[in-house]
């Protein structure tokens, strides 16, 4: 034998025939309350979103959901090697395969090429300059926000 329920208007719980109040709103619609706790809650005019023990509470703040639904399965993301402005997906597989220690050779190799360079240029300035007046440097201004204060930089 089945059983005719009704839903509190407020608590959502089960209300059994023979119990609850007919709660009839100004609008005219009629609302079933399931206990005088309930009724006096919604006389006051109270959400049953800020009341803790009502199901609607309990669904926004995901209570006793974990039986009732599994956790959906996320997708892994997969990784994807692409190539970089300065190197071709080939150079980069390659440099990858290389041994640490052949890297740090061609590294330390590529410095001291850039040291001699420079070297060579600072040799080469020292030759045609004689003196600090002549040299070529220009000072130029120092950017500040102050200076530039209420123009627009483009």
């Amino acid at each position: 034998m089945v059983i005719a329920t009704e839903l509190c208007a407020l608590s959502e719980y089960r209300i059994y025939p023979g119990n609850g109040k007919l709660f009839i709103r100004r609008d005219g619609k009629p609302v079933m309350l399931g206990s005088s706790k309930a009724y006096s809650l919604t006389v006051q005019r109270k959400k049953p979103s800020k009341l803790v023990w009502t199901q609607v509470w309990r669904r926004l703040n995901k209570k006793g959901l974990s039986e009732a639904t599994l956790k959906k399965r996320t997708r892994k993301s997969t990784k994807v090697q692409r190539a970089v402005v300065g190197a071709s997906l080939e150079e980069i597989r390659k440099k990858a395969s290389q041994k640490s220690d052949f890297r740090t050779a061609q590294r330390d190799a590529a410095l001291k090429e850039a040291k001699a360079k420079a070297k060579a240029a600072k040799a080469k300035a020292k030759k045609s300059s004689k003196g600090p007046a002549a040299s070529t440097h220009v000072k130029t201004p120092k950017f500040t926000k102050r200076a530039n204060r209420g123009m627009t930089q483009r």
